[in-house]
């Protein structure tokens, strides 16, 4: 085995992988990621949470979708109704 496969084999976990898609905003009212849906606290601590722990969070991330409110038309909305 090559020294680059032994490095490899030290990153390679069998475990649950991140959600992260690096689009890391939090929404201001929901107060979740907008790129995977987690919470501040579970982003914070999922290197240490148990893989059950990790399933039950990323099986629950689509359900979380709808809270986010959709963009109301920027600027352009808000001219919109200023002249109305």
């Amino acid at each position: 085995m090559s020294d680059k496969d032994m490095r490899d084999e030290v990153w390679k976990r069998n475990e649950v992988d991140s959600p992260c898609v690096k689009l890391c905003t939090i929404h201001p009212t929901e107060r979740i990621c907008i790129g995977c849906m987690r919470t501040i606290e579970e982003i914070t601590a999922w290197s240490r949470m148990e893989p059950a722990t990790r399933k039950a969070i990323m099986a629950e991330l689509p359900s979380r979708a709808p809270r986010l409110s959709h963009r109301r038309g920027g600027r352009a909305a808000r001219l919109a109704r200023a002249a109305e």
